[in-house]
């Protein structure tokens, strides 16, 4: 049996055992790097040497973290076909990749920070108000996106992250699908500042959606719709163009500088560990660095 044949046996059989998200973002992985490269293989003639061939070969391509989902694909998918007796042979090497220097995710600075609330603050788009949601919760913009009015308590001032969303592909384009959360920490309470409350409130009363964030005529927004809409404001605003996922980096940032605890910080990310949080998530700025180390010199002096 080729390769490309039980990829695709395979990826039915584990369907209703991973995510929708996890189901879409394997098929794609098969059908533009996997299929081309070793679909037709037969099962048996896949090697440990060809298969580490073809991971060096992407190494310098894609992140880490997509070429670590593509080795998890092949693995899996090889191991299962062992262990059903459709492939003889046995893959016991270890495949490893060469890890690129990491690509830094940029935060917002302060004065960039308050640029883009004061635009959003003066918008008549509610829409654009989730971008002031994420720089004061952390939460994701699948979590933005799955945010319903149900999911806000407004005499205790708390958010409730209880679904997050992935964009679907269909014949009729990108389609928002609602999902558990990323992990089971990922479930979670949030207390919503003060200053969030009153306007939430407000477009609470004049939304016709079930959606906190939704476009004209309560009409569902999809990821990539809002992170278009998020680009296109950076650009009119003539701020350095972030991905929306920085608006996330930027309040853990912001509240380590304001002297937030790590464990608390790691709560409200919805973080396994705070060792996350410090690892992936904290970027200190220029400034803070600057501010901190003339702390040090005037208590030394």
């Amino acid at each position: 049996m080729k390769y490309k044949d039980w990829l695709s046996q395979w990826l039915y059989l584990i369907k209703p055992s991973i995510k929708q998200c996890t189901y879409e973002r394997y098929s794609r992985y098969m059908r533009m790097q996997i299929i081309p490269a070793l679909g037709n293989y037969e099962l048996d003639e896949l090697t440990a040497r060809i298969i580490q061939t073809f991971i060096s070969e992407m190494s310098d391509k894609y992140s880490p973290g997509t070429i670590n989902c593509i080795i998890s694909v092949v693995k899996r998918s090889i191991i299962n076909a062992e262990e059903m007796e459709i492939r003889q042979t046995r893959l016991n090497t270890k495949i490893r990749f060469r890890m690129r220097y990491k690509r830094e995710i940029k935060c917002l600075s302060v004065s960039n920070q308050k640029k883009l609330e004061n635009y959003v603050n003066a918008s008549d788009k509610y829409k654009l108000y989730g971008i002031t949601i994420c720089l004061y919760t952390g939460i994701r913009v699948g979590e933005l996106l799955a945010l319903k009015w149900s999911d806000i308590d407004f005499k205790n001032s708390v958010l409730y992250i209880n679904n997050t969303c992935h964009d679907v592909y269909t014949n009729d384009g990108y389609q928002k699908f609602l999902d558990s959360p990323k992990t089971f920490s990922s479930k979670r309470e949030i207390p919503l500042p003060r200053c969030m409350v009153s306007h939430l409130m407000k477009m609470r009363k004049e939304s016709n959606s079930e959606f906190v964030i939704s476009g004209n005529n309560g009409k569902v927004i999809s990821k990539r719709s809002y992170q278009s809409t998020f680009s296109l404001v950076l650009k009119k605003l003539g701020l350095p163009h972030i991905g929306i996922h920085a608006l996330r980096h930027t309040f853990a940032t912001r509240a380590l500088e304001c002297g937030m605890d790590v464990k608390t910080l790691s709560e409200i990310l919805g973080h396994k560990n705070a060792a996350i949080t410090l690892n992936c998530y904290v970027h200190s700025l220029p400034e803070h660095k600057r501010a901190m180390m003339n702390k040090i010199a005037k208590m030394l002096q």
